[in-house]
């Protein structure tokens, strides 16, 4: 709500002369000032997951209010070798009878047979079909921006 607030406020403020002496080239600041605004509007949160063997980024690459999102970046690093791993996965969640989502589980990526589940409460677990290959917990650390905290409070209702 606070981000719409903000960008009918740019909105207005490009519409009238509010620059003074830049009043030549208000209509190019002003669009350079929404592209920046409605950028900001469709990056969701990103967190990263500290296991004692992986070091896990995820980036949710949703738009802001969209309870599902089948575009998350994962990018981990083995804390062992130095090796990366990057792809691209979905949010995962609970379902009520009718196939709509509910609570917020956590993050599911698939790559050559192997799943990785990063939950919620900081678990990492890796399987390969009903073979847990690794199964650690972790501590959540999250951006400081306002969208990704109320991308996390929405997630716990």
């Amino acid at each position: 709500m606070e981000k719409r607030v903000e960008l009918s406020r740019l909105k207005k403020a490009c519409s009238t002369n509010f620059w003074g002496t830049l009043s030549q080239r208000p209509a190019l600041l002003c669009g350079v000032l929404l592209i920046l605004a409605v950028a900001t509007l469709r990056a969701g949160p990103t967190g990263t997951l500290d296991t004692p063997s992986f070091k896990i980024k995820i980036d949710v690459r949703c738009e802001e209010g969209e309870v599902t999102c089948d575009d998350v970046g994962y990018v981990g690093k083995n804390k062992k070798t130095g090796e990366t791993l990057e792809l691209t996965g979905k949010t995962a969640h609970h379902m009520d009878a009718d196939g709509t989502p509910t609570r917020f589980l956590g993050y599911i990526f698939k790559n050559e047979g192997v799943t990785y589940f990063l939950s919620e409460e900081g678990e990492l677990r890796v399987t390969r079909g009903e073979k847990v290959l690794l199964k650690e917990k972790g501590i959540w650390t999250w951006d400081d921006s306002a969208a990704a905290s109320d991308r996390r409070s929405d997630r716990k209702k």
